[in-house]
C-alpha cells in the first residue's frame, strides 16, 4: 500500500519513528511536509512545499498522486488533522471530512458538539477577556480549568483555584498561545474555529486515555490506559499504567460516552484517541482526538491490550477496516512516562547501556536535541522525551520505568 503522511510544518523529528513502524509493517510511505528539513526521509519518497499553505500542499499532494496513486494520506500530528482531511477529500481518498476534522481539532468547537450529541462532558465558556473567564469561573465555582482552543500536549493548560490566580494564568495563557507551536504548525488557509480560551468546570476523579476506533456505526475502545500523575496546577501528561484498573461497569460507562461523543463530532470511520475523567463516579469527555495518542501509547495498546493504533491508521487511511476487538486486556503490566527536565537550552541528552539494553524497556524516545529550549509551565510544555517499561505488576513496571527515566541524563545551559 502506497500512503501519503503530511504536516504543514515539521515537528522535529518527533513523527520519524512512527514512519518507519508504518514501512515495518509493510506500508510504503511518502512524506509530504509544508516546511520542513531535507532529512526526514528518504529523498525519493519526501518533498518540501516550500509553503504551508493549503492551497499549495493540496496541489504538490495531487501533482505527487498522479505519479504514484496513493491509496491514503494520514498524519500523527494535532496540527495537521485538518490538513489531511481537506487533502485527502481533494485527491478523492479516504476522508473524515473537513467539518468533522476541524470539529475534533477545535476544543470549543467540540464541546458545542458534545453538548448538542448530549455526550457528558465539563461545563465550558469561551472567554475572549479576562473578565468573562473571572465570570465563568464565578458560575462553575473554582477551582476550574484554564485551556486554549487549539492546543495540544497540556501547553498552557491550567488549574485556578481563585480569582488572583486566574487573572495571573490568564494573561501567561493569551500571550503564550499566540505563539505555541501546536497553533503555528498549522496549515495556513484553513478555517479552524476560533484561536482563544476557554474555561471548564474542574472534574475531580481519575482520568483515562484511551486509544479507540470508529467504524461505520460501531466505536472500539482498543486499550484504556491510567493517567496516575499526582497533580498541581499544571498538567504534565507524564505517568501511565495499563492495563486499566477500572471495573467491567465503569469500561462499559466509558465506552458509552466515547460513543456518543464520536457521533457527535461526526466521526464515522476514524482512529481516535479519547481522554475521560470521571467526576461524583461518572466518566466525562475531555477530548476525542482523529489520530492515535503520543509517547508511547501505541506501544502500550499493543502490550496491555492486543491493539496497534498504528496498523489501524494504515488501514482507515486506505479505507479498509482495521483488525479490531472491543477491549480486552492482557495481563502485560506497562508504566510509561515523559523524561522531564528544568527549563533552559539543550547541552546534551546521554542514555547509558544500562537503560537502551534494559530487558524491560519497550519504549524510549529522545526527542531533545542540543540547542533545542525547553520551557516549562508557564511557559510551555517542553519534554526531554519518554521512557515506559514492563513488570509483573503496577508497582513494578512503575518502579523500573522511573529508575530508567532517572539515569538518563540531561545537560543543560
Amino acid at each position: 500500500m502506497k500512503l501519503l503522511a503530511i504536516e504543514a510544518t515539521q515537528n522535529g523529528y518527533y513523527y520519524q519513528s512512527r514512519y518507519r513502524q508504518i514501512t515495518d509493517f509493510g506500508g510504503d510511505l511518502y512524506v509530504l511536509n509544508g516546511v520542513g528539513t531535507d532529512d526526514l526521509w528518504p529523498a525519493g519518497r519526501y518533498r518540501v512545499a516550500g509553503s504551508t499553505h493549503i492551497d499549495e500542499l493540496v496541489r504538490h499532494a495531487r501533482a505527487w498522486h498522479e505519479q504514484e496513486r496513493f491509496d491514503g494520506v494520514l498524519t500523527f500530528s494535532e496540527s495537521g488533522v485538518v490538513a489531511v482531511a481537506a487533502v485527502a477529500a481533494a485527491l478523492g481518498l479516504p476522508s473524515i471530512g473537513v467539518e468533522a476534522a476541524v470539529t475534533s481539532r477545535n476544543k470549543l468547537l467540540m464541546r458545542r458538539a458534545h453538548e448538542r450529541g448530549g455526550a457528558a462532558h465539563p461545563g465550558f465558556r469561551h472567554v475572549p477577556d479576562v473578565d468573562a473567564a473571572l465570570r465563568a469561573a464565578e458560575e462553575f465555582g473554582y477551582p476550574v480549568i484554564l485551556k486554549p482552543t487549539l492546543g495540544a500536549a497540556s501547553n498552557f493548560v491550567f488549574r485556578i483555584d481563585d480569582a488572583e490566580q486566574l487573572r495571573t494564568r490568564y494573561a501567561q495563557a493569551q500571550e503564550g498561545i499566540a505563539g505555541m507551536s501546536w497553533y503555528t504548525m498549522e496549515a495556513e488557509g484553513l478555517d479552524l474555529g476560533p484561536h482563544g480560551l476557554l474555561v471548564e468546570s474542574f472534574l475531580d476523579g481519575h482520568e483515562h486515555l484511551i486509544e479507540a476506533l470508529v467504524w461505520d456505526d460501531e466505536v472500539y475502545l482498543g486499550s484504556i490506559v491510567d493517567r496516575v500523575t499526582i497533580e498541581g496546577d499544571t498538567f504534565d501528561d507524564d505517568v501511565h499504567h495499563a492495563p486499566t484498573a477500572l471495573t467491567p461497569q465503569q469500561v462499559a460507562d466509558v465506552h458509552a460516552v466515547v460513543a456518543a461523543g464520536v457521533r457527535a463530532q461526526g466521526l464515522r470511520r476514524s482512529a481516535l484517541h479519547a481522554e475521560v475523567r470521571f467526576h461524583e463516579g461518572r466518566p466525562f469527555l475531555l477530548e476525542i482526538a482523529v489520530r492515535p495518542g503520543g509517547g508511547g501509547l501505541d506501544h502500550m495498546a499493543r502490550l496491555s491490550a492486543g491493539y496497534d493504533p498504528i496498523r489501524a491508521v494504515m488501514d482507515v487511511a486506505r479505507g479498509e477496516k482495521p483488525d479490531v476487538r472491543h477491549f480486552t486486556p492482557t495481563e502485560v503490566h506497562t508504566a510509561a512516562m515523559c523524561i522531564i527536565s528544568a527549563a533552559g537550552t539543550v547541552e546534551s541528552v546521554g542514555v547509558p547501556p544500562e537503560v537502551a539494553e534494559a530487558p524491560s524497556l519497550f519504549y524510549l524516545k529522545i526527542m531533545a536535541r542540543p540547542g533545542d529550549v525547553i520551557r516549562r509551565p508557564p511557559h510551555g510544555n517542553n519534554i526531554i522525551g519518554g521512557i515506559g517499561a514492563t513488570g509483573t505488576s503496577l508497582d513494578d513496571a512503575m518502579h523500573t520505568a522511573t529508575d530508567l527515566a532517572g539515569k538518563v541524563e540531561v545537560q543543560l545551559s
